[in-house]
Protein backbone atom coordinates (compact mmCIF):
# COMPACT_ATOMS: atom_id res chain seq x y z
CA UNK A 1 0.00 0.00 0.00
CA UNK A 2 1.33 3.73 -1.09
CA UNK A 3 2.19 6.37 1.57
CA UNK A 4 -0.67 8.77 1.34
CA UNK A 5 0.74 11.98 0.46
CA UNK A 6 -1.91 13.63 2.49
CA UNK A 7 -2.32 12.56 5.99
CA UNK A 8 -6.19 13.90 7.97
CA UNK A 9 -6.07 13.40 12.00
CA UNK A 10 -9.16 14.59 13.67
CA UNK A 11 -8.84 15.38 17.59
CA UNK A 12 -13.02 16.47 18.50
CA UNK A 13 -13.25 19.87 16.45
CA UNK A 14 -9.66 20.33 15.69
CA UNK A 15 -8.46 18.59 12.07
CA UNK A 16 -4.83 18.46 11.45
CA UNK A 17 -3.99 17.90 7.69
CA UNK A 18 -0.74 17.27 6.94
CA UNK A 19 1.28 17.35 3.66
CA UNK A 20 3.25 13.54 3.90
CA UNK A 21 6.15 13.95 1.05
CA UNK A 22 9.20 14.42 3.62
CA UNK A 23 11.48 13.22 0.53
CA UNK A 24 10.65 15.99 -1.62
CA UNK A 25 9.96 18.19 1.47
CA UNK A 26 6.53 18.27 0.86
CA UNK A 27 6.37 19.91 -2.50
CA UNK A 28 2.88 19.34 -4.19
CA UNK A 29 2.49 16.90 -7.25
CA UNK A 30 -0.47 17.47 -8.47
CA UNK A 31 -2.42 14.23 -7.28
CA UNK A 32 -0.82 15.73 -3.96
CA UNK A 33 -2.95 18.77 -4.57
CA UNK A 34 -6.18 17.33 -5.24
CA UNK A 35 -5.71 15.68 -2.41
CA UNK A 36 -5.18 18.51 -0.41
CA UNK A 37 -8.27 20.36 -2.29
CA UNK A 38 -10.47 16.94 -0.94
CA UNK A 39 -9.25 16.99 2.52
CA UNK A 40 -9.83 21.07 2.70
CA UNK A 41 -13.75 20.31 1.37
CA UNK A 42 -13.85 17.62 3.63
CA UNK A 43 -13.06 19.87 6.59
CA UNK A 44 -14.98 22.59 5.16
CA UNK A 45 -18.06 20.12 4.60
CA UNK A 46 -17.81 18.46 8.38
CA UNK A 47 -20.20 20.30 10.61
CA UNK A 48 -18.62 18.36 13.77
CA UNK A 49 -15.01 20.45 12.64
CA UNK A 50 -14.44 23.68 13.90
CA UNK A 51 -10.90 24.57 13.42
CA UNK A 52 -7.85 23.15 10.63
CA UNK A 53 -4.32 22.66 11.71
CA UNK A 54 -2.50 22.85 8.18
CA UNK A 55 1.51 21.52 8.32
CA UNK A 56 4.14 19.14 6.68
CA UNK A 57 6.03 16.44 7.78
CA UNK A 58 9.48 15.82 8.38
CA UNK A 59 10.55 19.39 8.92
CA UNK A 60 9.67 21.32 6.13
CA UNK A 61 5.83 22.92 5.79
CA UNK A 62 6.02 22.65 1.68
CA UNK A 63 8.45 23.45 -1.07
CA UNK A 64 5.97 24.59 -3.66
CA UNK A 65 5.10 22.51 -6.74
CA UNK A 66 7.12 19.77 -7.62
CA UNK A 67 9.38 20.85 -10.20
CA UNK A 68 10.61 17.15 -11.04
CA UNK A 69 7.17 17.20 -12.44
CA UNK A 70 7.09 19.84 -14.07
CA UNK A 71 10.07 19.58 -15.58
CA UNK A 72 9.02 16.42 -16.91
CA UNK A 73 6.45 18.03 -19.04
CA UNK A 74 3.19 17.78 -16.71
CA UNK A 75 2.01 21.03 -15.96
CA UNK A 76 0.67 21.98 -12.31
CA UNK A 77 -2.89 22.84 -12.51
CA UNK A 78 -3.31 26.28 -10.80
CA UNK A 79 -3.91 25.81 -7.24
CA UNK A 80 -5.75 28.98 -6.43
CA UNK A 81 -6.71 29.97 -10.07
CA UNK A 82 -8.80 26.76 -11.05
CA UNK A 83 -12.59 25.76 -9.95
CA UNK A 84 -11.20 22.67 -8.35
CA UNK A 85 -8.12 24.33 -7.03
CA UNK A 86 -7.30 24.17 -2.90
CA UNK A 87 -6.18 27.76 -2.62
CA UNK A 88 -9.02 29.09 -4.43
CA UNK A 89 -10.75 31.02 -2.08
CA UNK A 90 -10.88 31.14 2.13
CA UNK A 91 -12.83 28.57 3.86
CA UNK A 92 -15.59 29.41 6.36
CA UNK A 93 -13.82 27.68 9.08
CA UNK A 94 -10.24 29.22 10.79
CA UNK A 95 -7.06 27.23 8.93
CA UNK A 96 -3.55 27.57 11.79
CA UNK A 97 -0.31 26.90 9.70
CA UNK A 98 2.34 25.53 11.90
CA UNK A 99 5.45 26.02 9.98
CA UNK A 100 8.96 24.52 10.08
CA UNK A 101 11.53 24.75 7.53
CA UNK A 102 10.63 25.89 3.72
CA UNK A 103 7.36 27.88 3.30
CA UNK A 104 8.67 28.45 -0.58
CA UNK A 105 6.82 28.82 -3.79
CA UNK A 106 3.49 27.69 -4.00
CA UNK A 107 4.31 26.59 -0.22
CA UNK A 108 4.07 30.27 0.45
CA UNK A 109 1.01 30.66 -1.15
CA UNK A 110 -0.20 27.23 1.16
CA UNK A 111 0.84 29.58 3.90
CA UNK A 112 -0.71 32.98 2.99
CA UNK A 113 -3.78 30.76 2.42
CA UNK A 114 -4.06 29.88 5.99
CA UNK A 115 -5.56 32.82 8.45
CA UNK A 116 -2.47 31.91 11.48
CA UNK A 117 0.80 31.53 10.74
CA UNK A 118 3.01 29.53 13.62
CA UNK A 119 6.80 29.79 13.04
CA UNK A 120 9.96 28.21 14.93
CA UNK A 121 13.00 29.17 14.12
CA UNK A 122 13.94 26.75 10.77
CA UNK A 123 10.76 28.36 9.12
CA UNK A 124 11.87 29.86 5.63
CA UNK A 125 9.77 32.10 3.52
CA UNK A 126 10.29 32.86 -0.01
CA UNK A 127 9.48 33.04 -3.71
CA UNK A 128 12.13 30.75 -4.83
CA UNK A 129 10.38 29.96 -7.87
CA UNK A 130 11.52 32.82 -9.49
CA UNK A 131 15.18 31.50 -10.10
CA UNK A 132 13.66 29.28 -13.02
CA UNK A 133 10.73 31.17 -14.09
CA UNK A 134 7.79 29.53 -12.73
CA UNK A 135 5.05 32.36 -11.99
CA UNK A 136 2.90 32.49 -8.86
CA UNK A 137 -0.48 30.57 -9.16
CA UNK A 138 -1.39 29.88 -5.51
CA UNK A 139 -3.18 33.16 -4.22
CA UNK A 140 0.43 34.59 -3.48
CA UNK A 141 1.00 37.61 -5.61
CA UNK A 142 -3.22 38.87 -4.10
CA UNK A 143 -2.57 37.51 -0.75
CA UNK A 144 1.11 38.45 0.26
CA UNK A 145 0.32 42.33 -0.63
CA UNK A 146 -2.66 41.88 1.89
CA UNK A 147 -0.88 40.45 4.73
CA UNK A 148 2.49 42.48 4.59
CA UNK A 149 1.89 45.41 2.87
CA UNK A 150 2.81 46.17 -1.15
CA UNK A 151 6.14 47.71 -0.69
CA UNK A 152 7.49 43.87 1.10
CA UNK A 153 5.64 41.90 -0.98
CA UNK A 154 7.50 43.66 -4.02
CA UNK A 155 10.77 43.13 -2.29
CA UNK A 156 9.78 38.95 -1.63
CA UNK A 157 8.06 38.70 -5.19
CA UNK A 158 10.53 40.29 -7.29
CA UNK A 159 14.08 39.16 -5.56
CA UNK A 160 13.29 35.63 -4.27
CA UNK A 161 15.00 35.95 -1.32
CA UNK A 162 14.78 33.94 1.93
CA UNK A 163 12.58 35.74 4.97
CA UNK A 164 13.56 33.66 8.55
CA UNK A 165 11.22 33.43 11.42
CA UNK A 166 12.04 36.72 13.04
CA UNK A 167 11.90 38.49 10.31
CA UNK A 168 8.33 36.92 8.74
CA UNK A 169 7.20 38.03 12.41
CA UNK A 170 8.50 41.97 12.33
CA UNK A 171 6.64 42.00 8.89
CA UNK A 172 3.28 40.56 9.88
CA UNK A 173 4.28 37.59 7.53
CA UNK A 174 3.83 35.22 10.67
CA UNK A 175 1.83 35.29 13.70
CA UNK A 176 3.62 33.40 16.56
CA UNK A 177 7.18 32.15 16.87
CA UNK A 178 7.33 29.01 19.37
CA UNK A 179 9.95 26.62 20.77
CA UNK A 180 11.73 24.58 18.08
CA UNK A 181 9.65 21.64 16.73
CA UNK A 182 6.76 22.74 19.00
CA UNK A 183 4.83 24.11 15.75
CA UNK A 184 1.96 21.44 15.32
CA UNK A 185 1.05 21.05 18.88
CA UNK A 186 1.11 24.98 19.44
CA UNK A 187 -1.05 25.20 16.58
CA UNK A 188 -3.35 22.33 17.87
CA UNK A 189 -3.65 23.76 21.40
CA UNK A 190 -4.79 26.81 19.97
CA UNK A 191 -7.50 25.44 17.42
CA UNK A 192 -8.63 23.78 20.51
CA UNK A 193 -8.75 27.33 21.98
CA UNK A 194 -10.60 29.17 19.01
CA UNK A 195 -12.72 26.10 18.76
CA UNK A 196 -14.15 26.71 21.96
CA UNK A 197 -15.15 30.08 21.64
CA UNK A 198 -19.07 30.86 20.57
CA UNK A 199 -18.50 30.01 17.04
CA UNK A 200 -21.27 32.17 14.99
CA UNK A 201 -19.62 35.53 16.42
CA UNK A 202 -15.94 34.01 15.80
CA UNK A 203 -16.92 33.37 11.86
CA UNK A 204 -18.78 36.52 11.19
CA UNK A 205 -16.43 38.60 12.34
CA UNK A 206 -13.60 36.26 10.35
CA UNK A 207 -16.06 36.65 7.17
CA UNK A 208 -16.40 40.38 7.72
CA UNK A 209 -12.70 40.72 7.79
CA UNK A 210 -12.11 39.08 4.22
CA UNK A 211 -15.05 40.20 2.64
CA UNK A 212 -13.89 44.31 3.75
CA UNK A 213 -10.94 44.09 1.07
CA UNK A 214 -13.66 44.12 -1.59
CA UNK A 215 -15.60 47.32 -0.21
CA UNK A 216 -15.40 50.69 0.64
CA UNK A 217 -14.91 51.42 3.84
CA UNK A 218 -19.22 51.92 4.11
CA UNK A 219 -20.09 49.22 2.59
CA UNK A 220 -17.78 47.41 4.54
CA UNK A 221 -19.20 48.48 8.02
CA UNK A 222 -22.75 47.40 7.05
CA UNK A 223 -21.78 44.70 5.82
CA UNK A 224 -19.81 43.69 9.23
CA UNK A 225 -23.35 44.85 11.27
CA UNK A 226 -25.23 42.27 8.51
CA UNK A 227 -22.75 39.35 9.27
CA UNK A 228 -23.28 40.50 13.22
CA UNK A 229 -26.68 40.08 13.30
CA UNK A 230 -27.13 35.94 13.62
CA UNK A 231 -24.44 35.87 16.42
CA UNK A 232 -26.31 39.34 18.27
CA UNK A 233 -29.83 37.23 18.29
CA UNK A 234 -28.32 33.62 19.09
CA UNK A 235 -25.00 34.39 20.85
CA UNK A 236 -24.22 37.70 22.43
CA UNK A 237 -27.22 37.84 25.55
CA UNK A 238 -26.32 34.39 27.40
CA UNK A 239 -22.33 35.20 26.13
CA UNK A 240 -23.07 38.75 28.48
CA UNK A 241 -24.93 37.34 31.14
CA UNK A 242 -21.89 34.94 31.89
CA UNK A 243 -19.93 38.32 32.65
CA UNK A 244 -22.56 39.87 34.00
CA UNK A 245 -22.52 36.78 36.26
CA UNK A 246 -18.65 37.59 37.33
CA UNK A 247 -17.07 35.31 34.48
CA UNK A 248 -14.02 36.93 32.83
CA UNK A 249 -14.08 39.99 34.73
CA UNK A 250 -10.72 41.40 35.50
CA UNK A 251 -9.28 39.56 32.99
CA UNK A 252 -9.76 36.11 34.57
CA UNK A 253 -10.53 34.18 30.88
CA UNK A 254 -10.39 30.37 30.95
CA UNK A 255 -9.82 30.75 27.04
Amino acid sequence: MSTPKIVVETQGPVTTITINRPQAKNALDNEAAHALADALHAFEAAPEARVAVLTGAGGAFCAGADLKELGGGTDYFPWAGSDDGPLRAPLSKPVIAAVEGHACAGGLGVALFCDIRIVDETATFGVFSRRWGVPMSDGTTVRLPRIVGQGRAMDMLLTGRAIGADEAIAIGLATRKVARGTTRAEAEQLARQIAGFPPIAMTSDRQSAYESFDRDQASAIRREMELSLDARRKESQSGAARFAQGEGRHGAFKK
